[in-house]
């Protein structure tokens, strides 16, 4: 296969602009389109003509870097043209999340320092809570060491700060990349392809090469499953226990086959399971693949989100032994951080991602 393909994609013209820079690459895959079946960048690629800025973000927040492109590319180094979509895509994705988030600088500071900033905040406010805790309390369970309404003090503002932070930048992606009304179709469509993980099947199903090159494997999708839909079940634990203690009066602590637990438990286990193997995974993926410069934010935020699974688990464990306090301190010192983080960490890809999918279902014409 050959490309008449000159003006824009001289290599001479590559760019340390990550925008720029996958611009360049894009228009030489519209050009050749052998990749179009991998996953949902290439059909929303031949779409267009021109790529403005915010279709470079879109698409850079559609790819999933399952890689599969890069090892069936033809044009790769040592060809003249030396692409690397994959990691094209993921700087401007991250160049996206860090240039979006609002307050400015943070996301930047986190994707670049994101192991020392979460763990200092997790350290700091482990500390806060474990003086907290040694003050007289009341109540039963966790709450004789840290009542209900001072939990409610403290974590609030911290779920309701990155959710304002979130809608904010979301708002501004939606913005840049010509976003239209939305429709509950185009709703149900990308919720569907998330809830599937569809665009890491490799397009045939067979999964993606991720972490073996040229081999394809359903690892890395079954692992985005367990930590998202782990998250998902902590969510529901926390969740169903605020309706049962404020709508029936059903005051913690719950026993085991209660629901908050049942979820909470089972959540916090896929968690645990999902994040070791992505840090797994990545130990065979090849750097170069993605945004080696971000690497600390990436892995800060699976060791943050694990070890928030483990510490809740192991607190439910020793759960009325001395450990107790302590351990309740450094778990909620970790969610806390977490939750902080959010805005600025890779736990924000999920927000854009599927605002990306909500896009394309609506460039595909789904009503």
């Amino acid at each position: 296969m050959s490309l008449d393909v000159t003006l824009q994609t001289d290599p001479g013209l590559i760019s340390d602009d990550p925008i720029t820079e996958a611009r360049r690459q894009v228009e030489i895959c519209n050009a050749c389109r052998y990749c179009e079946g991998f996953c949902s960048v290439f059909p929303a690629i031949t779409r267009e003509k021109v790529f403005a800025d915010g279709d470079i973000t879109q698409l850079a927040n559609l790819c999933h870097n399952c890689r599969g492109c890069y090892y069936a590319c033809q044009y790769t180094e040592p060809n003249e043209w030396a692409l690397n979509l994959p990691r094209a895509l993921a700087d401007a994705r991250v160049d996206s999340w860090e240039r979006l988030a609002r307050p400015g600088g943070l996301a930047r500071l986190f994707q670049r320092s994101g192991t020392a900033v979460a763990g200092a905040l997790a350290v700091g406010f482990a500390l806060m809570i474990l003086a907290v805790t040694a003050l007289p309390g009341s109540g039963e369970g966790f709450y004789a060491y840290l009542s209900h309404n001072a939990m409610v003090a403290i974590f609030l503002p911290a779920f309701l700060f990155p959710l304002l932070s979130i809608a904010v930048s979301i708002r501004r992606y939606w913005r840049e990349v010509g976003g239209g009304r939305v429709t509950w179709g185009m709703i149900r469509e990308a919720g569907a392809s998330a809830a599937r993980m569809k665009n890491l099947d490799g397009g045939q199903g067979q999964g993606c090469n991720f972490e073996k090159e040229d081999r394809f494997s359903n690892g890395r999708r079954h692992v985005h499953q367990a930590i998202m839909y782990g998250f998902l079940l902590c969510f529901a634990s926390t969740s169903t226990a605020t309706i049962m203690h404020y709508a029936f009066g059903m005051q913690a602590p719950y026993g085991f086959f209660s629901l908050p637990k049942l979820l909470g438990v089972s959540g916090g286990l896929l968690l645990v399971v999902g994040c070791i193997g992505m840090v797994m995974l990545k130990r065979k993926a090849d750097p170069n693949l993605g945004a080696p410069a971000r690497e600390s934010g990436a892995a800060a935020f699976i060791w943050l989100l694990g070890f928030v699974g483990l510490t809740g688990l192991v607190l439910y464990a020793v759960r009325g032994t001395g450990l107790t306090g302590p351990l309740l301190a450094v778990h909620l010192g970790a969610v806390l951080a977490f939750f902080l983080l959010t805005p600025f960490s890779k736990m924000a890809h999920g927000f854009y991602r599927f605002t990306a999918l909500v896009k394309d279902a609506g460039d595909r014409g789904v009503k």
